[in-house]
């Protein structure tokens, strides 16, 4: 199932998400349905509260980038995180041009740590704690965002902020086009 993705402005994004547990309700389902509704999209990230579930569920995958052969993997990289934390972050800052589908047609640089060690649960309740690099560390960080009520735009500079204001005050009223589903606050 593709579920819509909510928008900025919607209240669900500026909430505190919460745990599970291993009984929640078709998680495996629901897990399923993040990748299928992330891929529809053309993301190569999901927080559950994107899809209006104010729980702490994390899907990411991405085809894997070789900068020595300048060519990406041929199948994607898969990473279900249940309840994830971050626990340090590690490395020097870097920007990197990140979007969101929440906030559509809005691209800007990102001031992110390279590296952040994080602990969380598979979808088989294993638990992880690995210091992720890389573009996987990129995501991560920006959907655990997701998870604390944050989106990428709070990360901007006033400077920046005040340059796309119009932009953002555009996505929230709901004016502009994606090619997957959107569901916006209705005030």
């Amino acid at each position: 199932m593709i579920y819509p993705i909510i928008g900025l402005g919607h209240p669900t994004l500026r909430k505190i998400a919460q745990p599970i547990d291993k009984d929640y309700p078709e998680l495996d389902k629901l897990i399923a349905d993040m990748y299928e509704t992330m891929y529809a999209a053309d993301g190569v990230g999901l927080a559950a509260p994107q899809i209006d579930l104010n729980i702490r569920v994390v899907v990411i995958g991405f085809r894997p980038y070789d900068e020595a052969t300048d060519t990406y993997g041929p199948e994607s990289e898969e990473h279900t995180f249940i309840n994830p934390e971050i626990l340090e972050f590690v490395g020097e800052k870097e920007y990197f041009n990140e979007g969101c589908l929440s906030v559509p047609g809005i691209h800007e640089d990102v001031l992110r740590t390279e590296g952040v060690r994080v602990r969380w649960y598979d979808e088989k309740w294993q638990l992880h704690e690995e210091e992720l690099h890389g573009m996987l560390a990129r995501v991560a960080q920006h959907e655990i965002d997701h998870l604390e009520g944050k989106v990428f735009t709070d990360r901007l500079s006033a400077l920046r902020k005040t340059m796309i204001k119009r932009k953002i005050s555009d996505v929230v009223a709901g004016r502009f086009r994606t090619s997957y589903r959107m569901k916006m606050n209705k005030k």
